[in-house]
């Protein structure tokens, strides 16, 4: 997708490094993680010549090692030589005792991240996820670490404007930040159930707690409090750019999450190995790699799929 400017809603502006709402993001990034988990994201980052690496996703709340762990490889170049659709998606392991460990790893480049991050791109996943908790498990050089904190900065602000824009004229953050994930869910093709929303509050109180003030002020829209609630001072025609600015976002969502669906299903690098590795682990069932299933797994997913039903029939 080409870039494209944004609204008044994603001002194209840098925030300062003084800024802080900057400082609290850096200061959030430096979350404890697992040295294993470092060490993986190096890997990957030295391997692949990157910038850096952002670790995210249920593991990094839990500090658990077991399942698929999820990382953001972000890589040098200019936004405009991006993929068309992005990112790309690939499927790791790394030996660790007592188990390996597995991840799901994407990658794109660091400038497209921050287009969309700043919503001058139709995308909604980058900002829409890294307003959530994420940490940077790996980076290249310390103008990297910045870019990155920049850029997550960046994802706060667009979404505490659409928060506000599509929520109540005052109420609690938590009113605010519901009324985003429903709309934000809504637009792409998603497989959690009614309410997810509420468990991603609920998860990461501490994340959230006083963030949407700050975002608001760092975006030039002043707050009000009123208790627990909030009034924040949006201007009507603010909210109107910004509305109108998401329907297009909202209209295109599902669209282009399939376009990425249909690619991630023909590009998925080891496909096939997080795949056996998935059957196995929910069904018990050991699925051998042959060479040909790791160059074709949607070919050979319906052998696979009928040795399956044999084994749960047994």
């Amino acid at each position: 997708m080409a870039a494209e400017a944004g609204p008044r809603a994603a001002p194209d502006r840098s925030v300062p490094d003084d800024d802080a709402l900057a400082a609290r993001i850096a200061a959030r990034l430096d979350a404890p993680v697992d040295p294993a988990v470092r060490a993986f994201a190096a890997a990957l980052g030295e391997e692949a010549g990157a910038r850096a690496v952002l670790f995210y996703g249920s593991n990094l709340r839990t500090g658990s090692l077991e399942g698929v762990l999820d990382f953001y490889v972000l890589m040098p170049g200019a936004g405009a030589g991006e993929a068309r659709v992005w990112p790309r998606v690939s499927y790791r392991e790394r030996s660790h005792e007592p188990e390996a460990l597995r991840a799901k790893v994407a990658t794109m480049r660091l400038a497209t991240f921050a287009e969309a991050a700043r919503a001058e791109r139709l995308d909604t996943t980058i900002w829409a996820r890294f307003v959530q908790p994420s940490a940077l498990a790996w980076a290249a050089d310390a103008a990297a670490r910045g870019d990155v904190t920049a850029a997550i900065t960046a994802a706060a602000i667009t979404a505490a404007r659409l928060a506000v824009a599509l929520g109540p004229q005052a109420g609690t953050a938590g009113d605010y930040w519901r009324a985003l994930f429903r709309a934000t869910y809504r637009a792409e093709f998603r497989v959690e159930k009614p309410g997810r929303e509420n468990d991603i509050l609920a998860v990461n109180a501490d994340h959230f707690e006083g963030l949407l003030p700050l975002a608001l002020e760092a975006a030039g829209i002043g707050v009000e409090k009123e208790g627990t609630r909030i009034v924040p001072a949006m201007d009507p025609r603010e909210r109107r750019d910004v509305l109108r600015w998401w329907k297009r976002r909202e209209r295109l969502g599902k669209p282009l999450n399939f376009v990425r669906l249909v690619k991630a299903s023909a590009t998925f690098e080891g496909a096939a190995r997080y795949a056996a590795w998935k059957i196995e682990r929910h069904t018990g069932m050991p699925v051998e790699i042959t060479p040909f299933r790791e160059r074709h797994p949607l070919l050979a997913a319906p052998g696979v799929l009928w040795a399956l039903w044999r084994h749960r029939r047994r």
